[in-house]
């Protein structure tokens, strides 16, 4: 009984290390990334869509994603659906 124990033991540890570890380091980063985004920001969205940061509050951001005859086409999105921020002149309007 208690080497079988032992066992259980073992492949608690070693899914913690492998699964469960990691995936708690980048939630994170993922998290520090989000409260650290401001305006000019260039991001790309979860759903592949580049743009520049114009307006931010606690929630939601609104993205510029293009520019139609001099005048910008923004989006809203939440945070949270921000994958990565981009190197700035990434994204050309």
């Amino acid at each position: 009984m208690m080497s079988s124990f032992g066992v259980m033991l073992l492949i608690f540890v070693v899914f913690w290390f492998l699964l469960i570890r990691p995936q708690q380091k980048r939630q994170k980063e993922h998290k520090k990334m989000i409260d650290a985004l401001t305006i000019g920001n260039e991001v790309v969205t979860a759903g592949g869509i580049m743009g520049k940061i114009v307006e931010a509050d606690e929630n939601y951001l609104v993205l510029q994603i293009a520019s139609v005859d001099d005048k910008p086409v923004t989006i809203t999105f939440q945070r949270l659906a921000v994958q990565a921020v981009l190197p700035k002149g990434t994204v050309k309007f």
